[in-house]
Parts: structure tokens; C-alpha cells; sequence
């Protein structure tokens, strides 16, 4: 594992899955994997409720060289300890449009497991809300300024306790300069990746946005 994106949902963790991937570090495990993978449920559920005294991140990781998003962001503190060579990549953005894009995508989704495809992507949803909402939340992601509080904190704590020349507080608006200079890398001639949208999110996950 060489590069972990600590950034919350909706801080531009997938657009950053896409910039790490073109510059070849990839593949890049995201939630989105998980979709792809639902067999890693259990692990994460593992993770999560601490069924098992140690964690073995290379079942999980054994097929990326990074990483960005829930699941993996919830356990930086594991992840920090499992690689402490990595470099470490916090996305970020303002407080309130991250809560209003968050609020209309992945809580939508979260809060609706009936609207999945099939069983199998209705269990990642009830393993993400549990993760998420449940317990990075603590249940209160309704209450704005509680779930604001807790966004700034992760980030306050990231910040704090990370080597300074191993993190980047990113917001993907920048672009490839900051990324690629801290992970001394050539730009790429292409331009930076805009990706999953909230239209795209919605439209992914059959997301109806509040009247």
C-alpha cells in the first residue's frame, strides 16, 4: 500500500481514486470496490466490530497499491500503524456543501437498501450504513451541526497526529499540481479527473433527490 486517502465521502475520494490510478498507482480501492466486491463484507464487518484481536489489511488490500474512502478511511489509525511508510492524502472541502452533497447522495442511498439491484448491493449499503451512519456518526447524521463537528474533528485529528511530510490536506478543486509534487511525481497530459458527480451518484445508486 502506498498511498491512503483519509478524506471522508464526498471530499472528492473517487475523482482522487482516478488521479492516483492514472499515475499508476493503482488500482485504487474505494467503497465503489466494495460494490464490485461484496464478498469483502464480512472483512470490513470484521473490522468494524472488532471480531478479530488483529487485522490482517492485506486480505483486503492485496490486489491495490492505494486506497481512498469508506471503508478504509474510518480505520486510519490501523492503516497508520500497517504502513507507516504510505503517504497519506486528506480530501477536503467546505464544511457545508460537503454536509448538503453528503446528505443528498450517500445518506440517500444508505437510508434505502430496497432500492438496490439485488441482495448482494443491498448488503454493502447496510454494511456501509453501519459503518457510517451508525457508527462514524453515532446515529445523528441528521442533526447538521453534530455531523459538521464530527467532519472537522476527523480532519483536526488527521492533521495532528500525521507526520507532516507524509500527509497532503487536498482539495481535489487544485488539481495535479499539489498531488503530484508531493508524491514527486510528473504531471500527467491529461486533466484532472471530475468524477462521480452528485447527478452521477444519484443516477448510480437510483438516489431520488428531496423534493
Amino acid at each position: 500500500m502506498k498511498v491512503i486517502g483519509l478524506g471522508y465521502p464526498r471530499t472528492g475520494t473517487m475523482s482522487l481514486k482516478h488521479a492516483l490510478e492514472a499515475l499508476q498507482l493503482g488500482p485504487c480501492y474505494h467503497m465503489i470496490e466494495v460494490f464490485r466486491k461484496p464478498e469483502d463484507v464480512p472483512f470490513w464487518l470484521s473490522a468494524l466490530q472488532q471480531t478479530d484481536t488483529t487485522i490482517d489489511w492485506s486480505d483486503v488490500f492485496s490486489e491495490f497499491q492505494s486506497t481512498t474512502d469508506c471503508p478504509a478511511c474510518y480505520f486510519w489509525k490501523d492503516l497508520l500503524g500497517a504502513f507507516p511508510n504510505a503517504r497519506y492524502i486528506l480530501t477536503v472541502r467546505d464544511p457545508e456543501t460537503w454536509y448538503d452533497s453528503f446528505r443528498t447522495t450517500v445518506y440517500e442511498a444508505m437510508m434505502h437498501p430496497e432500492r438496490s439491484a439485488d441482495e448482494a448491493h443491498a448488503s454493502v449499503q447496510r454494511m456501509a450504513r453501519m459503518l457510517i451512519l451508525d457508527t462514524m456518526f453515532e446515529g445523528r447524521f441528521e442533526d447538521k451541526g453534530f455531523a459538521i463537528q464530527t467532519y472537522q474533528q476527523h480532519t483536526k485529528a488527521v492533521i495532528e497526529q500525521l507526520p507532516p511530510k507524509q500527509l497532503l490536506v487536498f482539495d481535489v478543486g487544485d488539481g495535479w499540481q499539489p498531488l503530484c509534487d508531493f508524491l514527486d511525481l510528473p504531471i500527467p497530459p491529461i486533466p484532472f479527473p471530475k468524477s462521480n458527480t452528485r447527478h452521477d451518484f444519484q443516477n448510480r445508486f437510483s438516489v431520488k433527490p428531496p423534493a
